[in-house]
């Protein structure tokens, strides 16, 4: 749509990151009048499910690149029928800049009335020497008689880059855009696939391309709002870059909605509670600020009150069930819980990703050690990593498991967590990817 913002978080999308998209664009279309709408890329977590089906909200569109398709330049010409009169054809290609689609009775093309197949058509009636044919009967006869049947076709949905060799290899003007099954959705002219529109993008709870959705640099990138390390993409002109030292990026938007005079919706607010609240282990992680805990206080106002889902929550029970329901494995696949919450990184000249999981219970680790590990293992290999990291996190008791991929870089060895005799790593009282465990392996990496 015409000047559309997609607010979106990174992929592997966890409960900040699409609670921050989701209250972002609502202050975005509030405050500025701009048309912002949340979208994702990723699949919702198990956490995340519970609290948008909780709330009784829909999850924001997905969205897993930025390159242009078909659909965003394509026009829904008027069309008529081949048995039309030709007559019927010139009067529409009037009113179109020159084009006179002709759709069959079950909706798929038949062909395209231009100027070049009118010539066409009229040089092989009329010959080198126009006789007494009159104009009356050459616009009687049926109009595909003077259709282009070879008009490429292209999917509505798809990327306009990957057909560039074959539009510029074509002598074609004008395409035919259809949806799966081939039924006409509109027409698409050179001019505009040659220079497509880029999508508006505002990135939340990320800055670094690699756990962007994929062709950022296909977009127009206008702001980024987010509460991790720096790792910025190349911008082609100035944006709006706002990185802070607070526990979730949920923290961020509630302080610009209250700086605004704004109140978000209860079941919004608690979206962004729940967002906040799982970044930071219900205010007990050591990323945890005191604009966090003031966030928190301003979300369970707007959140639990009269006629709210959340009605008669605290902020304790709403946070426990929170983690309670993105915490567990066996209920999970092992391929699933090494990459629902994975981030890649680089450092040193290595190229790793670390994951997390959280449980309520450390000791429910041993009867899903070796899957875990074999899935790490194959998830390094498939994503050709030089090692990946799983954090397994006890959030009753406020402490971590580390598993490190098989193979894994000697220096790994000197990690300041002792290893136990079941191959894991025990890291006391690291519960924060971002704050705790990341600073340790990169400043091991770059020695």
């Amino acid at each position: 749509m015409p000047n559309q913002i997609y607010v979106i978080g990174h992929v592997n999308p966890d409960t900040d990151s699409i609670a921050s998209a989701m209250g972002y664009a609502w202050l975005l279309r509030e405050r500025d009048s701009v048309n912002a709408i949340a979208a994702r890329a990723g699949a919702l977590n198990p956490q995340t499910s519970w609290v948008i089906k909780t709330l009784g909200l829909e999850a924001p569109m997905l969205l897993t690149d930025a390159s242009p398709r078909f659909e965003s330049i394509m026009t829904r010409l008027d069309t008529i029928r081949p048995d039309s009169q030709l007559g019927a054809a010139w009067t529409l290609a009037s009113k179109t800049g020159g084009l006179a689609p002709l759709v069959n009775d079950d909706g798929k093309p038949f062909g395209l009335i231009n100027g070049l197949s009118l010539f066409k058509y009229f040089a092989g009636v009329l010959g080198p020497r126009p006789g007494d044919t009159t104009v009356r009967e050459m616009m009687s006869v049926f109009a595909k008689e003077a259709a282009d049947t070879a008009v490429p076709k292209y999917a509505a949905n798809a990327h306009i880059r990957d057909s560039l060799n074959r539009i510029l290899r074509d002598e074609y003007d004008d395409y035919w855009v259809v949806d799966e099954n081939g039924l006409y959705l509109g027409i698409a002219r050179q001019r505009d696939v040659l220079n497509p529109p880029r999508l508006k993008i505002i990135l939340v709870d990320h800055n670094e391309p690699r756990q962007a959705l994929a062709a950022l640099e296909e977009a127009e990138l206008l702001e980024i709002l987010d509460h991790h390390r720096l790792g910025n993409p190349y911008t082609h002109q100035p944006i709006r870059f706002t990185v802070d030292t607070v526990g979730s990026t949920s923290t961020l938007v509630t302080e610009l909605t209250a700086e605004a005079g704004l109140s978000m919706p209860p079941a919004l607010a608690g979206v962004l509670l729940a967002g906040l609240v799982s970044d930071t282990l219900i205010l007990t992680s050591p990323t945890t600020t005191q604009r966090d805990k003031a966030a928190a206080e301003r979300l369970t106002r707007w959140a639990f009150v009269g006629g709210s889902p959340l009605k008669g929550e605290t902020l304790d029970s709403y946070g426990k069930q929170v983690l309670s329901a993105g915490a567990g494995l066996s209920n999970r696949k092992p391929t699933e819980v090494v990459s629902t919450d994975i981030k890649p990184f680089e450092g040193g000249g290595f190229k790793f990703a670390v994951a997390q999981a959280e449980v309520t219970d450390i000791l429910q680790l041993g009867d899903h050690l070796a899957p875990l590990t074999e899935a790490l293992d194959d998830l390094k290999d498939k994503r050709g990593l030089d090692f990946a990291l799983l954090l397994i996190t006890d959030v009753v008791r406020g402490t971590s498991r580390l598993i490190v991929t098989s193979k894994a870089p000697p220096i790994l060895e000197d990690l300041p967590y002792p290893p136990l005799a079941d191959g894991t790593r025990d890291a006391q009282g690291v519960v924060s990817r971002k704050k705790q465990l990341l600073p340790v392996v990169l400043g091991l990496l770059e020695k």
